[in-house]
């Protein structure tokens, strides 16, 4: 028995919808919670009345998005320690686009972050998705001109603090596999060579994982405290995963999922390592996983 086309709509479009929503809240849960309330919305309407369905769609994912993210910017107001983006578990062929890649890796996010809620939705839609500003205007209740604003702000903002370079997933795989090999073996040198001088580690337990309680900078602090953490324990093993677009380490303890550890590269070097330890941010990567094996 075929769906009804509400659903069959709804289904055609929902890779889009929430990768509007993860990009626009950084948490696949949230993002898992618009779509529902998407749904329900959608269930109700006319498809008769109904002009463009995916622009119908977009819209009220983007207003459902903005609505939850406006509650999460309070939420993190009180979150201790560090907040990173929930990790999410990408397929090969998101690596292979490389712009969607950068989009969704942890460095961009972090990006998306620092821009206001509207700026975020504008951002998003227009220069991850190549919405027209006409729809785009609806969907933040704007108009068209106030967007194009928007849109230019969004993006001197966002080019500001991106990564300098796009890299791509072969070269974020190869330094991976060498920090991987410096992280097991303890080697202090090596991880010295990688790491830039003014490298940052983020460490995310949400007050839940013991984590580092602020950012620690600089390749010799850096390196120091990830030999120590690796000479602590046998129980720990790393294995690489294909995480927000990019390569990754999945750190395991007693072979739990414990830590998902992401990198951000610039000129060869590590600049960025982003930690998430909170058992909540796991979750969903922890099911993913567990489906895939």
């Amino acid at each position: 028995m075929s769906a009804d086309p509400a659903t069959e709509v709804f289904v055609t479009h929902r890779n889009l919808l929430f990768t509007v929503a993860y990009e626009m809240l950084g948490s696949a849960a949230d993002a898992e919670d618009v779509l529902q309330e998407t749904w329900l919305r959608w269930a109700g309407v006319d498809l008769d009345t109904v002009h463009d369905q995916r622009a119908y769609l977009v819209r009220i994912t983007t207003r459902q998005s903005l609505d939850r993210l406006r509650t999460l910017g309070r939420r993190k107001e009180s979150y201790i320690g560090p907040w990173l983006p929930e990790p999410l578990l990408t397929t090969p062929d998101i690596a292979d686009d490389v712009e969607l890649a950068e989009n969704v890796s942890m460095a961009m996010l972090l990006v998306l972050e620092t821009l206001a809620p509207t700026e975020r939705a504008v951002f998003v839609l227009r220069e991850v998705f190549d919405l027209p500003y006409d729809e785009i205007a609806e969907a933040v209740d704007k108009t068209s001109a106030a967007v194009r604003q928007i849109a230019h702000r969004a993006r001197a903002h966002v080019a500001a603090r991106r990564p300098r370079g796009s890299v791509s997933a072969a070269e974020t795989r190869d330094v991976l596999a060498a920090f991987q090999r410096a992280v097991e073996t303890g080697d202090m040198q090596g991880l010295l060579d990688m790491l830039a001088p003014d490298v940052v580690l983020l460490g995310d337990g949400g007050g839940i994982k013991q984590a580092l309680p602020r950012p620690v900078t600089g390749a010799d602090k850096v390196a120091r405290l990830l030999v120590a953490l690796s000479g602590r324990t046998t129980a720990l093993s790393l294995q690489p995963a294909q995480v927000n677009g990019y390569p990754a380490l999945v750190v395991r303890l007693d072979g739990e999922l414990d830590t998902v550890m992401a990198v951000r590269t610039d000129d060869g070097l590590i600049t960025g390592l982003y930690a998430v330890r909170n058992p909540e941010k796991l979750s969903h990567m922890q099911a993913e996983t567990a489906l895939r094996r």
